[in-house]
Formats: structure tokens, C-alpha cells, sequence
């Protein structure tokens, strides 16, 4: 994918995650946690289930990238203390 692609990807991922967990992020950092959590996501289902997440598509890219992300964001909540939903 081009490097545009993989930013509209990550921000939707990021918003959509972020909503998930009820937080109110910035779209920098929605871009962020949306990316890491695309390479999270990506790892996970390649790792777990076999997937090469590169070749489903749009939708399956974003699927993949909110799961990520929203296992992140999970993260980043219990390091911080914070209580996860």
C-alpha cells in the first residue's frame, strides 16, 4: 500500500478504536495508535491464525487495525491505571 493509504487506514483505525474505548484522542494520535496497532493487528492475526492481513483489502486492513489498536489502547489503559471497558 502507498504511504497515503496506510495514513487514512491508521486514522480511521485510531477513531474508530478510540470510540471503542472511550477516549477522545488527537487525529495525531489517532494516526499513531491506528498504525501501531495496524502492525499489532497484523502480527496477531499472522501469528495466531495464519493471515496475510496485506492481501484482504480495505476493509479487512482496517478490521485488522482496529482490533490492533483497540488491544493497544487496552494496554496503554492498564499501564496508566486507567479502567478499560
Amino acid at each position: 500500500m502507498t504511504i497515503i493509504a496506510w495514513i487514512i487506514i491508521g486514522i480511521i483505525a485510531g477513531w474508530i478504536a478510540e470510540k471503542i474505548m472511550g477516549r477522545s484522542d488527537s487525529l495525531v494520535m489517532n494516526l499513531i495508535i491506528g498504525i501501531v496497532g495496524a502492525i499489532v493487528g497484523g502480527w496477531l492475526f499472522g501469528a495466531l491464525f495464519g493471515v496475510n492481513v496485506a492481501e484482504g483489502g480495505w476493509l479487512w486492513s482496517i478490521l485488522v487495525s482496529v482490533i490492533g489498536a483497540v488491544i493497544l489502547l487496552a494496554i496503554i489503559n492498564m499501564i496508566r491505571g486507567r479502567s478499560v471497558r
